[in-house]
């Protein structure tokens, strides 16, 4: 099963940026596709950034325009680029492999640690 480590979170400002990293273990990661999940104090899971193998992006309406999803398959890692951060981004940070469904991309396999992202207004 393949094991993803997450980092790059940290405390900013409302409007500066962060990148996160997403590392996976195995020689699979090319073919899979990926999702950038966070979760926030009293909220569910949500799915904010996806990658799909062939490289193919999608954003949840609330990051759209803020975030960027990019992927390095020779070094087994998905970033997340975000930028003009908001209050309203703090969150723990998860990646996670994707499968479709008919309800869209689904996680699949185990969760890292995630990575706490905090913005201050």
């Amino acid at each position: 099963q393949v094991q993803f480590v997450e980092s790059g979170g940290g405390l900013v400002q409302a409007g500066e940026s962060l990148r996160l990293s997403c590392t996976a273990s195995g020689n699979t990661f090319s073919f899979l596709s990926i999702g950038w999940y966070r979760q926030a104090p009293g909220k569910q899971r949500e799915l904010v950034a996806s990658i799909s193998s062939g490289g193919t992006k999608e954003y949840d309406d609330s990051v759209t325009g803020r975030f960027t999803i990019s992927r390095n398959n020779a070094e087994n890692t998905v970033y997340l680029q975000m930028d003009s951060l908001k209050s309203e981004d703090t969150a723990v940070y998860y990646c996670s492999e994707v499968r479709p469904s008919v309800r869209g991309w689904v996680p699949y396999g185990s969760w890292g640690q995630g990575t706490q992202v905090t913005v201050s207004s």
